[in-house]
């Protein structure tokens, strides 16, 4: 995926918010209130995408995956994550059966 992507501009804005003081920031407020408000958003975010699945209105569940994928995004910058670890793990994956990666799973575990 590019840097110029829209993910990958919200990774750079994710990491330059991470700098800036929480009363100028929601990012740096989340990020400075820690792991587990930021996983409340997250947890959060997930149930209004599954309540939005179930409406039958497009723009609604777009609308709230978007701000599900947001949150993820500020957690994976809170851990220095990037963009860049999320997509060679995608890419270690892509073209597997789903069940074959998981069984993949249990037997490293």
């Amino acid at each position: 995926m590019s840097e110029n992507s829209v993910f990958g501009r919200l990774f750079d804005v994710i990491s330059a918010r991470k700098k800036e003081s929480p009363d100028n920031s929601y990012v740096a407020r989340l990020m400075f209130k820690g792991t587990e408000k930021i996983n409340s958003k997250i947890m959060e975010e997930a149930a209004e995408v599954t309540e939005a699945a179930l409406d039958n209105d497009r723009s609604h569940l777009v609308y709230e995956i978007c701000d599900l994928l947001f949150h993820t995004f500020v957690l994976a910058g809170s851990k220095d994550i990037s963009l860049m670890d999320i997509e060679i793990e995608l890419e270690r994956r892509f073209g597997k059966s789903g069940l074959q990666e998981k069984a993949e799973r249990k037997n490293n575990a």
